[in-house]
């Protein structure tokens, strides 16, 4: 007797199926590129590798900038955390806007921005007469100016995780420490820092991984330094070698995934053991009151968001108003030919940003569409569903936390071979662009759609049911438009993610296939930062213009689902 599966299964499956094919499966063909030989699993590839002297040098350079790099923004995101999220301070919904800002401008346009605003050719520093001497070398062209740049690129991400932990504190904390007699610092140091352990843990790991993974700012800054890290290497040796050489990148990109999984999972167990139970609602702490030192403070805040955004701003902007990069901005070298050039001439710019609109927009659309049965699955009353839809976010989230050049490398793998049945190849094409898009960013747009779906009632699908609604009517009448806003507000996060990113998309375009990331890097790279500088402009501006336009959706969506909306 043949079983025949009900829509809701069937549906759960393909599911399941999806996430492992474009999530699961490149990886460990990766892997078993990297960890196998003709008798199987073989680690000689690997131990062969660790003992080059150039893939030792930029593992060393991969850990300890990323070390650095997630130490000190852990300690600038707690200290922003702990000031906007426990003191008196005003206009604390526009700093958090303004801090968060960064994390969402792509690194490699934080990286031009920063060279240019403090390089011998700054157009800023030139005018004010403080610029270093020309001819000298590039303050940020060393590994402290990497690590400068990686700290300021991913503080906002432990800000944010420490913020969020702050206000799942139940006041009755603050208020039974303040009865006891206990100062501010008391309370720091006695309460507040010991429970934000678990959420400063994570901060350090993720600005970690994330340091670990990024390519442009290591690109951009670290080849001129002459520090080259594992992203930098895969990319130079397949860019200079081709194809030819993935069994050799893909070797890197395993030392390099596996040190991303290490850190993972450390700060897992690490977090288990430093879990602490709180009792009670959580509720807005109290606000201490700096008192006479409130101006004092706020000067130095605000003065602190001014020079880590104004300065790489305007200096982005007069490098793009000037027609040679060096010249001194004046009336007389003003000039808008730098825009009218990527906007309206140069044909690779009109294409890189068509293709990233499309593809960005696409892996929005999709990843919300499936992200709406895949968060019902996930609160789903039965385990066994729940389990299963576990598994597809389960490989989401490894595809998320594994480096963006380790997943072009497992999708060239995965592609560069016609599919089967079609005889098509996608590598080359716009279209593995896209489908790793889908694959790196599901997590980011599931994750609002889930937290809407777990504070559904119950009682929902119990009336829905006994109206005799079956599995599809119950999904789109009763739960998408509910879970319809977070839906959107993820797709908005994967579109400003994709439509920016460079580190995915490094090793997988091609010409006629170019993105706005790779193009800006290209223009850089090649000497052409008149022009680089116009189109990161137009980024920026593309970034901040979605961003606002998030704002809309606040009061429509769950709280927190928006990063620096309450």
């Amino acid at each position: 007797m043949r079983t025949v599966l009900s829509p809701d299964k069937a549906t759960l499956l393909l599911l399941v199926l999806g996430a492992t094919l474009i999530c699961g499966l490149p990886l460990l063909l990766l892997f078993q590129t990297g960890l196998s030989g003709e008798q199987g699993i073989d680690l000689d590839p690997l131990l062969e590798a660790l003992q080059s002297r150039s893939v030792r040098r930029a593992l060393w350079h991969s850990i300890e900038s990323s070390f650095l790099s997630a130490l000190t923004a852990t300690l600038l995101g707690t200290l922003l955390a702990l000031l906007i999220g426990l003191t008196d301070i005003r206009a604390k919904g526009l700093l958090v806007f303004l801090i968060l800002l960064p994390m969402m401008i792509p690194p490699h346009v934080t990286a031009i921005a920063w060279i240019q605003a403090l390089g011998p050719a700054s157009p800023v520093l030139r005018w004010l007469g403080i610029a270093p001497e020309l001819g000298s070398t590039h303050p940020l062209y060393s590994r402290e100016g990497l690590v400068l740049l990686l700290t300021l690129q991913h503080s906002p991400l432990v800000f944010l995780l420490v913020r969020a932990s702050l206000r799942s504190f139940p006041r009755e904390l603050s208020d039974a420490a303040r009865i006891s007699g206990a100062g501010a610092f008391t309370m720091l140091y006695r309460i507040t820092l010991p429970l934000l352990g678990p959420a400063l843990l994570a901060g350090f790991a993720l600005a970690f991984v994330a340091s670990l993974g990024n390519f442009g700012i290591n690109a951009l800054i670290g080849i001129p330094a002459r520090y080259t890290t594992l992203p930098v290497l895969v990319w130079r040796r397949l860019a200079s070698f081709g194809p030819d050489v993935l069994p050799n990148v893909a070797v890197i990109s395993v030392i390099l995934a596996l040190v991303a999984l290490a850190a993972i999972l450390a700060q897992s167990f690490l977090q288990r053991r430093m879990r602490n139970s709180l009792i009670g609602l959580p509720q807005d702490p109290l606000a201490i009151s700096l008192g006479r030192k409130r101006p004092l403070i706020e000067a130095l805040l605000w003065s602190f968001v001014a020079c880590v955004l104004l300065l790489p701003a305007a200096s982005l902007l007069a490098t793009s108003l000037v027609r040679t990069y060096g010249l001194p901005l004046s009336f007389s070298t003003l000039t808008s030919e730098n825009f009218n050039e990527v906007l309206w001439r140069q044909p690779v710019t009109l294409r890189a940003f068509a293709n990233s609109t499309l593809i960005a927009g696409l892996a929005a659309a999709f990843i919300a569409a499936a992200s709406l049965p895949l968060g019902y699955f996930l609160a789903h009353r039965r385990k066994r569903q729940r389990h299963m839809a576990g598994i597809a976010l389960a490989q989401s989230e490894i595809a998320f936390a594994v480096p963006g050049l380790v997943m072009s490398i497992a999708f060239i793998l995965a592609f560069i071979k016609p599919l089967p049945v079609l005889g098509i190849s996608l590598y080359g094409t716009l279209w593995i662009i896209l489908i790793a898009y889908i694959s790196v960013f599901l997590a980011v747009g599931l994750k609002p759609v889930a937290a809407a779906f777990l504070q559904m009632d119950g009682s929902l699908e119990d009336a829905a049911r006994v109206s005799g609604a079956g599995f599809f009517r119950r999904l789109s009448k009763v739960f998408a438009p509910l879970a319809a806003p977070s839906a959107a507000s993820g797709a908005i996060l994967v579109f400003l993610t994709a439509y920016n990113e460079v580190t995915v998309s490094a090793l997988l375009w091609s010409t006629g296939n170019e993105t706005i990331g790779t193009t800006i890097f290209n223009y850089e790279d090649g000497g052409y930062t008149t022009l680089a500088a116009a189109m990161s402009a137009v980024v920026v501006l593309a970034t901040i213009v979605i961003m606002l336009a998030m704002n809309a959706l606040a009061s429509r969506v769950p709280a927190g689902t928006i990063p620096w909306k309450d």
